[in-house]
């Protein structure tokens, strides 16, 4: 049985600094620009419109049935690219590539819990809000919107949850998130208890915060 040396740790702790501030940087972007496009899409999937229904219907449909792991192969090395290069020759960074899939695929979640959200108010909210002249826009940004925020705090504290972890998948591109930088601990040193344990370690301790914060959260909004 192999000596366990946490020195190694030590050692390379500036790659695990860097591999979490990247996990945190890659979740928040896909949190903040998923819940952009989810907003979007939600109200598209609402929608009667067959214009605005459809596309978001495709949208939703495609990146919460296929693998975020798919996905970000697809993304990175096939659409990206392609796109990319009516621009500029240089090959597309893993830090942009992973903003993107993140960002798409937590926006069809998210899409999914705006509509939750909003069709768990009462129409009567709705129709409250039309009889004093505001329009259907004003109404859902005043009154359903703000209340429907306040149920989707726990599904939305879950996404966020999820895609913390899920950004471990970006590793296979080698962008430089914690995943990244535990296994490449663990193939330099050989060091794999050490280094898998740390990771590991650190992914909890992120995950508790950011279920303590969301807890924090409905609490607040409770009491309102």
């Amino acid at each position: 049985m192999s000596v366990v040396d946490w020195g190694v740790i030590y050692e390379y702790r500036e790659m695990f600094i860097r591999g979490v501030g990247y996990t945190i940087l890659f979740t928040s972007v896909g949190v903040f620009m998923g819940t952009i496009l989810g907003l979007l899409f939600g109200l598209g999937r609402l929608s009667k419109n067959p214009i605005l229904r459809w596309p978001s219907v495709a949208y939703i449909t495609v990146f919460r049935g296929t693998p975020l792991f798919v996905q970000i192969l697809l993304i990175h090395y096939a659409a990206i690219p392609e796109i990319w290069g009516l621009f500029s020759e240089e090959p597309p960074s893993v830090v942009f590539s992973g903003f993107v899939v993140l960002s798409l695929n937590a926006g069809a979640y998210i899409a999914e819990i705006f509509r939750a959200g909003i069709r768990s108010i009462d129409r009567g909210q709705m129709e409250a809000a039309r009889s004093l002249g505001m329009n259907h826009g004003q109404a859902m940004r005043y009154v359903i919107l703000p209340q429907a925020f306040k149920r989707m705090i726990p599904p939305l504290g879950n996404e966020f949850i999820a895609l913390l972890k899920d950004s471990s998948l970006l590793a296979v591109i080698a962008a430089p998130e914690l995943t990244y930088a535990g296994n490449a601990t663990a193939k330099s040193t050989f060091a794999r208890w050490e280094s898998y344990l740390t990771m590991a370690a650190i992914y909890l301790v992120l995950t508790l915060l950011i279920s303590r914060f969301v807890t924090y959260l409905e609490k607040r909004f409770a009491t309102e």
